[in-house]
């Protein structure tokens, strides 16, 4: 059973960091592609980043230069380390992969950045 779990999130400051972590069981994240999403309130979800399978990265243009997306193939686990974050950084962030045709999703965890 693959299951998706993210962490890391919280209240910070416009200006300020945060590393967002999503735990991975039932797959090995060496092997799939992760891609992370946010969703704000009343916005449809929107892709962040992704990594595939042979470790490139994708980024849309908003996070550009404020995001990476990485993986720690010993502990399973994908991270969004995110920069210079603004108000309009603020959602919901959900990990995602696909695996033997089927899309799973972490239970997300809420990024505030506000002063």
């Amino acid at each position: 059973q693959v299951q998706l779990v993210e962490s890391g999130g919280g209240l910070v400051q416009p200006g300020g960091s945060l590393r967002l972590s999503c735990a991975a069981s039932g797959i090995m994240v060496s092997m799939s592609g992760m891609g992370w999403y946010r969703q704000a309130p009343g916005k449809q979800r929107e892709l962040v980043a992704t990594i595939s399978f042979g470790g490139d990265t994708y980024y849309v243009e908003s996070v550009k230069g404020r995001a990476t997306i990485s993986r720690d193939n010993a502990k399973n686990a994908v991270y969004l380390q995110m920069n210079s974050l603004k108000p309009e950084d603020t959602a919901v962030y959900y990990c995602r992969t696909d695996f033997r045709g089927r899309t799973y999703w972490g239970q997300g965890t809420q990024v505030t950045v506000s002063s």
